[in-house]
Order: structure tokens, then C-alpha cells, then sequence
């Protein structure tokens, strides 16, 4: 127990100077004096109650451990979870596949009735809508985190968050556990689907439009078209060591404190209502035994008064799996304790009585009991649920509308990244006659990945039978005269994600004898968590095999990858003409992929990711410059190589810019200026196209080693063929500053290189600055 404390100590000391560009996010609630009247009237099983969310599947009539159909809820059940365990809250999809609208709107009503009647209280629903009604039938599905990261653009962000709002309300569901905040600097990770990529700002930009997207103008009045959202999962889950879901990360409190924070805390400020926590260990601790971040650093210093919930049964894992708690009783006491508002238990009663038991034994200190409940008793108020526990979905008329489908589409117009265009290849003449072949070519599973229609993504197709796959969408376009289909590689679809059935490549061979050109669509199929885990960041040797195969036919190779991580193919790459990464851009990412290959859309995506090259060279763009150089002079041979695929923020067009005249408003600056820059960008080719203006910087000398560079600012703009546009971008002198040995802000005398484009000039910052207090003011 002293080894704890010390070591608690420690970090309270490297994380307490730590600073953002920070004020307090948010006025104390208008209900607090309701919240005080109401709590002083519970008992404290009705306490206890409001910290506990079970599972919608407990409450389900069942046969044999199975919801049965039509799903209907067992009265005996519902009498005992809400009724008497007074449960404040229910998650997840019934029998695990999405449900009607017009199914949530009865089940949630009745729900809500038995628990009003119970305490007084509504209860609150929460699902894993993470891009778009993920559980709801015919909801519209937007591209995954990873392929919005890839748009560079936070409007399309925003947009398809009020439309993700609006159907899961329509739904009768007040609360999202989206977005996902963690970032994508693992790409063995199985969750780097759900980020927007690897680089901190980029995360912070869209998490924040998310967050309004989600939750409207005032996040005291959450309107009947919003929802709560919910940030996940702090902190630091996306860089397990081993790649592996739910394993450790050790992370430098440098890099703690300067990335993986940051997005939480600048969604914080913008007003996001909710917290679920990581699920796993950093730097030997499971985050839900983590007092100092959950509470001294996200409810004290970040100012956050929302929830605090855990992920499913993580309180649990302190016992059965990371064995700092003696007892399942003993996590629940160690993890309330570290400042956990509401349990995920999501099957297991006894969480109320062992908390009980805690309290009575004073190792559970009742005033932690009522900040819980008053955090969970104000977000239910924001949301208007006393007011309004229930409400009728038929206003809902734009639920899976043609506006809605339209925006999906054009979000994954935006997100499809071209990456090679040998001889300018693409776009396709419509008279072109096209093999098209792989694993990933007609499958609505694979272009929606994880978390859609059911857990896994596993029953899309079955589900979204008249969905437009790629292949419906290229004969759409061209005609299926024009469209050959022999996938020469196929997923079994019941087994793991991985598993592919035995290869016929000859049929994919003779095929191609009378077809113009080649599109290969490659990748993954869906998967979500743990399943998803994988041992070798290569493509299947089957697909790889079934390009090689193609090649030697001689006709042209268009590869399409279908992927939530970057699946290295260097071995095939030098057989293609052309390569788009379309990530998994949801239900409209086939009509999206034909607009670009027949040239109705110009390419405009970036990639949010550094795509490797080699299994055991995995780098992000932010490196540090010994990782990248050449050799050093005299006898010994001291180099590093860092050679990837393709870098962090790559894309290529149909068109052509040019970069011209890069300005800064202050060649020389102080800490608290605003450095502005301007910069011409030119369409210089005969279509129109949307641009990605990047401003990164790179310090020259600094007391720590810095990075290669950052990203500081980002503009998408749209230009006609011969047009030009000035692009303003601003930066804060104070976010030219890093967290240095002793864990504290600085800005340093000295000169940095600003790269916009193929343009760069030199800033001075004229004296050194560091920060002495947590919020950087």
C-alpha cells in the first residue's frame, strides 16, 4: 500500500504542471437546487440504484438464455431491475441486432414507466450509435471515425453528428457512446477504426465538432433533436504495447500529457456531457483504479461535471484480470473511490448490494455517493428527461431520409483517399470494361466494419439486403455489361473476421482475358474489439496472391482498400496502376467509390494516419529526427531509416495546386500573440477539386528533443479549374509550446520552420516562456 501511495505521488507530480489553453468550460447547471431537493428525499438504495446500468438483455423474456422474437420484456424483470434494484440506467441493443424504431420507442416507454413509478427518477438509455443508427433499422451509416478523420473537414464532422443525433432520438434513446477520442497511433490496434487518426490536433478538431454535432448550442438544454455524448475512453487506450484490445500502454507522461489528453480536454471545454473510461492498464494501473486522472484530473482540474462511466464490466477486471483488487467488492470500492459515477456492470446485481455494504462499512464515503448520483441526476435533467421521459417518434420524418443517405454519401466522397495514379489511370471512361475482383467487392459487412447492425458488423448484408455494394455500384453506373465479377477471394462469413474460403484465382484470371482494366478490392472484414486483434499487420496472403496472379495478365490493377487500419501491401503495390484507400465509409461508400473512379467527384481525402511499409517499422509523422537520418561521418555506419508507404496527411487529386506567397503577420513573437498565416493556393489543373491546406511546424533547437513536426492548422477548400484562394490559418503562439522534463509548458526562444504546401518561412519566438500552473493561464 506505501508503494502505491508513492507511486500515486509521483504521477500526481509529473501530471499536476501540465497545462492547456484552458477556462473553465461551463456555468454551474440551473437544476442544482432540484438535484439537492430530490436527493434529499432518496433512500440510498435509490442512490445506488442511479450508479448502476444493466444490460437491456436482462430485462428481455428469454428461451433457454435467448431473447426470444418477437423481443419482448419480462415483467418479473423489469419488477426487479428497475423496480427494485432501481436501476438508473439500461445499454446496449436487444438480442444483439438492430431493432426498429417503432421497437425502441415501445420497449424504452415501458422501461421508463416501471422506473418512474419506482423512484420518481427516469432511467437513461445508452448505445454505441458511433456512426450513425448503428442499431437501429435503416438508419443512416455514416463513414467510420477513421474515414471522417480522413475528410480534414469538421463541418461534414458536425453534420453527420446532428443526423446520428437526430435518428437515435427518433429512436426514443437520449445518450451516445460516441465519439471516440483515443488515437490512432497503433496500427495493430483493432479499434483504430473508431479514432480520427493519429495526430492530437486532428482528434481535437473533429471530437469537438462531434461533440456539438451531438449535443446542439446549449449543453444545459439538450434539445429533442440531440444527444448526450459521451467521450471515450480516457485516456491513453490507443497505444497498447502489444497491439492487442484491452492490454497495456506504457506511455511516457510527455506524451500523456502533450497527445493523448488533449482531445478530451478541448471536448471537455466544448461542453461533451459524459466520460467513459479506458478499459485497460497505463503505466501499470487500470485507468478505473485511477483516482489522479479520473478525478483530480478530469472532474477537479479539467472542470468536468458530467458522468463518469466504466466500459462493459470493467469493474470487475480489477479483480478477475488485473488483480489489484482482493474481491469483486473490493474493485467496486476501489474504482467508486477513483471517482466512477456509474457502473457498466451489465449483468451482475450484486454491484448494489456490495456497494451498499461499503457504505455502511465507511469505506465508500457517502459524499462520493452523492456526487455520483448529482452528476447522473444532472445529466438527466439536461437532457429534459423528468419533463420528458418519453416521447413519440412519429415527428422524427427525416429519420433515414434522402438528405440524410445524401450527406453520408458526400462525407464518404470526402474521405476517399487516392494514394497512386500511375499515367493518370483514373478517372475511368464509362466505356471501359472492368474486372472486378476480391474479397471486399460486394459486401455491405465490409464497407460498414464494426458496431453496425450488430457487435461484430457480422449480419450487415443480411440486414441491408438491398444495399448498393460496390459492385451494384459500378453497375449502376457503367451498366453490368461492363462489370464482370469474380472475386477470386472470399471471406468465410462464419468464421473469425480473418478467415477466407479456399482461393479459386483461375476463374479471377480468365476473367480478365477481355476487360480493360482490373479494380481489386481488398482489405478486412468487419470486426470490433478483442476479435479483432491480429498477429501480422500483412494483407492475407490470399489477396496478395490473387493481385500477384492478376499481374500476369498484364492488363491495368486498381486497388481498392477496404480497411480499418493500414494492411501493408508493399509486396503488390509495385503491380498496380492506381491505389485508393476507401477505410470503411459506411453504407454509402460504394455509390461514393464510383463517383471517384468514373471522375463525377474529384478525390479530396488525406490520409489521418502514417501508412507503414514494413511489419517492424511502424512510425507516426510527429517522429523524432534521429529516427530518420542519413549516416553519420566517420567509422561507425549510424543511420535510421523511416520509410513508409505513404506519410501522415497524403492525398492525391485529379487536378493540380500550386502554393504561392506564404505570409505571417508577426515574424517575431511573444507568448501570448496570435500568429496568423496567409497563403495563395491555386487550381492549376481543367477540374474543379477540393484542397487540404496543412500548416505544420517544426522547431529548430529545443531543450528537449523536438519533434519532426506538428500539425498546427487545417483548411478544405473548393476551387474552380484557374482559381485562386487566400487561405487564412491561425495559431496561438502559446500552441507552439511542448511539455518538457519537468512536466511543464514551455515556450522557448528561438526559431521554428512553418511548412505550408511546398511553401515555409521562419517565425522567432523572442523569449522563453513556461507555464507554471495545470491550465496554461
Amino acid at each position: 500500500m506505501k508503494a502505491r501511495k508513492l507511486l500515486t505521488g509521483i504521477t500526481l507530480l509529473m501530471i499536476g504542471c501540465m497545462s492547456y489553453s484552458f477556462t473553465p468550460p461551463q456555468e454551474v447547471s440551473p437544476y442544482e437546487n432540484q438535484i439537492t431537493q430530490l436527493m434529499s428525499k432518496m433512500t440510498l438504495d435509490e442512490k445506488i440504484g442511479q450508479m448502476s446500468q444493466f444490460a437491456i438483455d436482462v430485462l428481455l423474456k428469454t428461451k433457454d438464455n435467448v431473447p426470444v422474437e418477437p423481443i419482448e420484456l419480462d415483467t418479473n424483470k423489469v419488477n426487479y431491475i428497475l423496480g427494485h434494484l432501481k436501476a438508473g440506467s439500461i445499454l446496449n441493443v436487444p438480442a444483439g441486432v438492430a431493432q426498429k424504431p417503432a421497437l425502441w420507442e415501445k420497449i424504452i416507454s415501458e422501461m421508463q414507466k416501471e422506473a418512474i413509478k419506482a423512484t420518481g427518477i427516469p432511467m437513461i438509455y445508452g448505445i454505441d450509435a458511433i456512426h450513425g443508427g448503428t442499431y437501429s433499422r435503416g438508419a443512416t451509416l455514416f463513414p467510420q471515425e477513421i474515414a471522417m478523420g480522413a475528410t480534414f473537414n469538421p463541418e461534414l464532422v458536425y453534420k453527420g453528428a446532428e443526423v446520428s443525433a437526430y435518428e437515435t432520438r427518433a429512436c426514443d434513446i437520449p445518450w451516445s457512446f460516441s465519439p471516440v477520442l483515443d488515437m490512432g497511433r497503433m496500427p495493430l490496434w483493432p479499434r483504430m477504426w473508431e479514432t480520427y487518426g493519429e495526430d492530437t490536433y486532428l482528434n481535437s478538431t473533429m471530437g469537438v465538432a462531434c461533440v456539438e454535432g451531438y449535443q446542439g448550442k446549449d449543453r444545459n438544454k439538450i434539445g429533442m433533436d440531440n444527444v448526450a455524448a459521451c467521450l471515450k475512453h480516457y485516456v491513453g487506450y490507443g497505444v497498447p504495447v502489444s497491439g492487442q484490445d484491452r492490454t497495456p500502454a506504457m506511455i511516457p507522461q510527455i506524451e500523456l500529457l502533450e497527445r493523448h489528453l488533449k482531445p478530451f480536454a478541448e471536448a471537455i471545454k466544448a461542453g461533451a456531457l459524459s466520460v467513459m473510461v479506458n478499459s485497460s492498464i497505463v503505466n501499470d494501473l487500470p485507468v478505473h483504479a485511477n483516482h489522479h486522472l479520473i478525478t483530480d484530473v478530469l472532474k477537479n482540474d479539467l472542470h468536468f461535471d458530467g458522468v463518469v462511466v466504466t466500459d462493459w464490466q470493467d469493474i470487475n477486471n480489477l479483480y478477475v484480470r488485473d488483480h489489484v483488487a482482493s474481491s469483486n467488492k473490493d474493485a467496486i470500492r476501489l474504482a467508486i473511490n477513483a471517482g466512477i459515477d456509474m457502473a457498466m456492470i451489465p449483468y451482475d446485481p450484486s454491484f448494489c448490494s456490495d456497494l451498499k455494504e461499503l457504505v455502511l462499512e465507511k469505506k465508500v464515503s457517502i459524499s462520493r455517493i452523492d456526487d455520483a448520483v448529482r452528476r447522473i441526476l444532472r445529466l438527466k435533467y439536461r437532457l429534459g428527461l423528468f419533463s420528458k421521459p418519453t416521447w413519440n417518434i412519429a415527428p422524427y420524418t427525416q429519420y433515414a431520409s434522402d438528405a440524410h443517405q445524401k450527406l453520408a454519401e458526400e462525407a464518404a466522397d470526402e474521405s476517399i483517399t487516392l494514394l497512386k495514379n500511375d499515367d493518370h489511370i483514373l478517372p475511368l471512361s464509362k466505356n471501359t470494361k472492368i474486372l472486378l475482383t476480391g474479397p471486399n467487392a460486394n459486401s455491405m459487412r465490409t464497407l460498414n466494419g464494426g458496431w453496425t447492425i450488430s457487435w461484430q458488423g457480422d449480419k450487415a448484408d443480411q440486414y441491408l439486403p438491398n444495399g448498393i455494394t460496390i459492385l451494384k455500384a459500378l453497375q449502376e453506373k457503367v451498366g453490368k455489361d461492363n462489370v464482370i465479377y469474380e472475386p477470386g477471394v472470399t471471406y468465410d462469413m462464419n468464421g473469425p473476421y480473418y478467415a477466407e474460403n479456399k482461393p479459386d484465382f483461375a476463374k479471377a484470371v480468365a476473367a480478365a482475358k477481355d476487360v480493360d482494366v482490373i479494380v481489386a478490392c481488398v482489405g478486412e472484414n468487419s470486426y470490433a474489439e478483442t476479435p479483432g486483434n491480429l498477429n501480422d499487420l500483412q494483407l492475407s496472403e490470399n489477396q496478395q496472391e490473387l493481385v500477384k496472379e492478376l499481374a500476369k495478365t498484364g492488363k491495368p490493377i486498381i486497388l481498392i482498400l477496404n480497411e480499418g487500419r493500414p494492411r501493408i501491401f508493399s509486396g503488390i503495390e509495385p503491380l498496380t496502376k492506381a491505389v485508393l484507400d476507401i477505410y470503411l465509409p459506411g453504407s454509402e461508400g460504394g455509390l461514393a467509390l464510383a463517383n471517384i473512379l468514373f471522375g463525377e467527384v474529384n478525390p479530396s481525402g488525406r490520409l489521418p494516419f502514417t501508412y507503414p511499409k514494413y511489419t517492424n517499422l511502424l512510425t507516426t509523422y510527429d517522429y523524432k529526427p534521429c529516427e530518420n537520418r542519413a549516416t553519420m561521418n566517420g567509422t561507425y555506419f549510424y543511420a535510421a531509416n523511416n520509410t513508409v508507404q505513404y506519410p501522415f496527411g497524403y492525398g492525391l487529386s485529379y487536378t493540380t495546386f500550386e502554393y504561392s506567397g506564404l505570409k505571417v503577420n508577426k515574424t517575431h513573437f511573444l507568448p501570448n500573440d496570435e500568429l496568423i498565416f496567409t497563403v495563395n493556393v491555386k487550381n492549376t489543373g481543367k477540374v474543379a477539386g477540393k484542397e487540404t491546406v496543412l500548416l505544420y511546424s517544426s522547431e529548430e533547437v529545443a531543450s528537449i528533443t523536438p519533434d519532426n513536426r506538428r500539425l498546427r492548422a487545417f483548411d478544405k477548400i473548393e476551387l474552380a479549374p484557374g482559381e485562386t484562394k487566400v487561405v487564412t490559418l491561425k495559431v496561438k503562439a502559446s500552441d507552439l509550446s511542448f511539455i518538457g522534463l519537468d512536466h511543464k509548458w514551455h515556450l522557448e526562444k528561438g526559431a521554428f520552420d512553418i511548412h505550408v504546401g511546398s511553401q515555409s518561412l521562419k517565425i522567432y519566438a523572442d523569449t522563453t516562456k513556461i507555464w507554471q500552473n495545470y491550465l496554461k493561464e
